[in-house]
């Protein structure tokens, strides 16, 4: 049976390092979109869509997390790797303090995960760029509103420690393996 691992923690906390690990390894992985959908406003003139239009920037990001949900339902692979997850739109939205469809809630209870990797906040790795803008101590307040947007649908989060990737992945893995 397929598992679908979803990797969250706020700006700059490794996730991608890691799926991009994962995908070297052999794995199948479901990249971030926020990135693709930033600098696609951006060449449309919005410097950051996310600020300027927050809700409209998260229907975008909805629409592509659940398409790679259902494009993961038609692989065979597994485990199959998501960076982010549904309910990460709506803790954003939530550390925003902008108002959003029900329709996000029902989603992200609709597409569940199998298993929930949360990579912390870490200033030794924190770098900020043209597409994130947090500060670090954004990037830890966010971490809180997705732990608890997590939390509140009924998922279990396991707590990846600091390490290199290979040991991060290695947990993961490890974790995956042992049902913890």
């Amino acid at each position: 049976m397929q598992q679908k691992i979803v990797l969250i923690g706020g700006p700059g906390t490794g996730k991608s390092t890691i799926i991009n690990e994962f995908v070297k390894r052999g794995y199948e992985c479901m990249p971030e979109i926020s990135r693709e959908v930033t600098l696609k406003a951006q060449k449309e003139g919005i410097e950051q869509l996310f600020l300027t239009k927050p809700l409209l920037f998260s229907e975008m990001l909805l629409d592509g997390r659940e398409q790679q949900y259902k494009d993961a339902c038609n692989t065979s692979a597994t485990p199959i790797f998501f960076d982010r997850g549904i309910p990460d739109i709506h803790a954003y939205m939530n550390y925003l303090g902008t108002e959003y469809p029900d329709t996000y809630i029902e989603k992200s209870k609709k597409y569940k995960y199998d298993k929930v990797f949360m990579l912390s906040p870490w200033k030794k790795i924190y770098t900020a760029d043209n597409e994130r803008y947090e500060t670090f101590e954004q990037a830890v307040k966010i971490d809180q509103f997705l732990r608890e947007a997590y939390t509140e649908i009924g998922y279990s989060i396991v707590n990846v420690p600091q390490g290199t990737v290979k040991e991060r992945c290695d947990f993961i893995l490890e974790s995956l393996n042992s049902n913890v």
